[in-house]
């Protein structure tokens, strides 16, 4: 029924590649409007916005209405697999430590290492949720940051929003260095040299952003109080990063530097104290509330009272569980079960990508097997999708069922492994599964729809049309070129799908701006990490999380300038990467074609 072949056209407007250009960011403009000024729930948006991308695509570009939501319809399926199959395990992993007290356990031994929530901010969002993005990626680290932020009294949206900045500089190397692989696989670029040039970018990257986390949580006072233990994270964080990727291991940079600022945080609290602890308060509400909405937070396995305020209850809530909290003394097993499920985690990863024996080799093709656990993944032909590029050359239109190695089939399996360590039976982990997918509904049908738009404008040329028009800038490429990455992620909320779209595109217009095209594809990933907290797909998962479905405007606006200064951040340093000043810290790759 679909054999004919669409071609792209990436000037189809007027034969301009800026006119063009002009019509293919609509349907970005549209979703980032109606989330931000018009403060429309995140699945009617990017609804909205697919169905314009598909117009423009059908009306503008020429694709067959057939090839257009045939594309919108694979995306989709990349959405829920592999993305949301990882944070629906992810998030089952953590209700089944709420619904068993252990996430208690673990709320009181990070409460343990400083009642000041600043400090709290640091050590969960930032390096806490660096691990967890170093494991599973994909939204998992803002969702359970988020919601153990709230545990220890932070009030949802500013949970949710520290979240959501704190998950930056680990980005790059998340789900085991899986976007900076991506990279080297469409750039032909050596993986090594990739890790070790964008381990020259986000960790400067990361000496701010803990900074950035204190002054969210308590403005500038927080930042004259509590800036020696935000530093010594960063600064921490920064170095074994950079040793990581440049001198070690590219997959486990997150995980040495998630580890080694948690432990450096930890000790110079024991030596250090600010003048004064700060605890959210009463009045402090202005802070959440000022955005809007009468509706407030429904935290997860509770509802408020009818007709009460619900900021009110989640206050007294947070008291009277401090209170509590002081006459709690938590045995040695109970904090092993606590943080049992997070070293099962650990486990699970290491095992299965660091294990030859274990973890295999992947399929080349349609067709093709693999060993190990990838001997069940299949790669197949999306029935009905034939796409050529405008010079012939065949668009890659596969999906891949890796059954197994999906970083969401192994949280499935540490899960399993979980539900011993923590005695859970299988009745009661189902209800808990239950209780996940009704809690993530509208965030899997969120992620599902900005999918779909992101391939609608792949597949027909729009993105292609985008980058090609940056691409034109000459030597000011440098500076452009992390906007590109800024721009994928923000449309399909992955660094990976970023890397992917964009990667190719990068080392093209180095060659023809006669740059270094290990920086501009290292750019693409480094600036792609700063679109990570404006990207629709993490906007509903952290809303979903906090229990603000349908609020994911306000969140949008509260992170979108710290967005787009850390973006303009990382423009200027590649900038200075790509001329005399900082040449110095680029990495050194043979030539390779375009």
């Amino acid at each position: 029924m679909f054999l004919a072949n669409y071609q792209q056209d990436y000037s189809p407007v007027g034969d301009s590649l800026g006119l063009s250009s002009i019509v293919a960011i609509l349907p970005l403009l549209v979703l980032f409007v109606l989330l931000g000024v018009v403060r429309m729930k995140a699945w009617l948006a990017s609804l909205i916005s697919l169905v314009v991308a598909v117009v423009l695509a059908v009306a503008v570009y020429s694709m067959p209405v057939a090839d257009a939501l045939n594309s919108g319809l694979l995306g989709a399926a990349f959405g829920f697999f592999p993305i949301m199959w990882i944070v629906i395990n992810a998030i089952w992993i953590y209700n089944l430590t709420v619904e068993t007290g252990h996430f208690d356990v673990l709320r009181r031994s990070f409460a343990s290492i400083s009642d000041d929530q600043r400090v709290q901010a640091i050590i969960i969002a930032f390096s806490f949720g660096a691990l967890m993005e170093a494991l599973a990626g994909f939204g998992t680290p803002v969702a359970i940051s988020a919601v153990m932020l709230i545990a220890l009294g932070f009030k949802p949206l500013k949970a949710a929003t520290v979240a959501l900045v704190a998950n930056t500089a680990p980005v790059a190397f998340g789900a085991i260095a899986v976007p900076i692989t991506t990279l080297a696989g469409v750039t032909g670029l050596p993986v090594d040299d990739l890790g070790a040039m964008v381990g020259r970018q986000t960790p400067i990257l990361a000496l701010f952003v803990p900074l950035a986390l204190v002054f969210i949580v308590d403005g500038r006072r927080g930042l004259r109080q509590t800036w020696p233990p935000a530093v010594v994270c960063g600064v921490s964080f920064a170095v074994f990063q950079y040793l990581s990727s440049n001198f070690w291991s590219v997959p486990l940079a997150d995980i040495v530097a998630a580890l080694a600022s948690a432990l450096a945080v930890l000790v110079f609290t024991r030596l250090w104290h600010a003048e004064e602890t700060y605890q959210e308060r009463d009045e402090d509400e202005g802070l959440d509330g000022a955005d809007g909405g009468s509706s407030g937070p429904h935290t997860p396995g509770g509802e408020p009272a009818p007709g009460r305020d619900e900021s009110a209850d989640s206050q007294v809530l947070t008291r009277a569980r401090a209170d509590a909290d002081r006459d709690i003394h938590d045995s040695p097993l109970d904090v092993f079960k606590a943080y049992a499920p997070y070293l099962a985690i650990i486990v699970v990863f290491v095992l299965a990508t660091r294990v030859p024996a274990i973890t295999g080799k992947p399929p080349t093709g349609v067709g093709a097997t693999g060993t190990g656990l990838e001997s069940v993944t299949h790669i197949v032909n999306w029935p009905g999708l034939h796409i050529l590029k405008a010079n012939g050359d065949p668009v890659a239109t596969t999906f891949k069922l890796n059954y197994l190695s999906a970083a969401g089939s192994l949280l499935l399996i540490a899960g399993l492994i979980s539900m011993v360590l923590i005695q859970v039976g299988p009745r009661r982990a189902l209800r808990a599964y239950g209780r996940t997918l009704d809690q993530l509904k509208f965030a899997v049908l969120t992620v599902m729809l900005v999918l779909g738009l992101g391939y609608i404008m792949n597949e027909s040329g729009q993105t292609t049309t985008l980058g090609l028009w940056v691409a034109g800038a000459g030597g000011a490429f440098a500076f452009l070129s992390p906007i590109l990455g800024w721009l994928g992620v923000a449309v399909t909320g992955s660094d990976t799908s970023s890397n992917s779209l964009f990667g190719a595109l990068q080392i093209t217009a180095a060659h023809q701006a006669g740059l270094s095209p290990t920086l501009m594809a290292a750019a693409n990933s480094s600036g792609g990490v700063l679109g990570k907290m404006i990207s629709p797909q993490n906007l509903a998962i952290a809303a979903a999380a906090v229990g603000f479905e349908g609020r994911e405007g306000i969140l949008f606006r509260r992170v979108i300038v710290w967005s787009v200064v850390f973006m303009l951040f990382m423009c200027v340093l590649v900038y200075l990467q790509s001329t005399p000043v900082l040449d110095w810290m680029v990495v050194d790759t043979p030539a390779s074609t375009p």
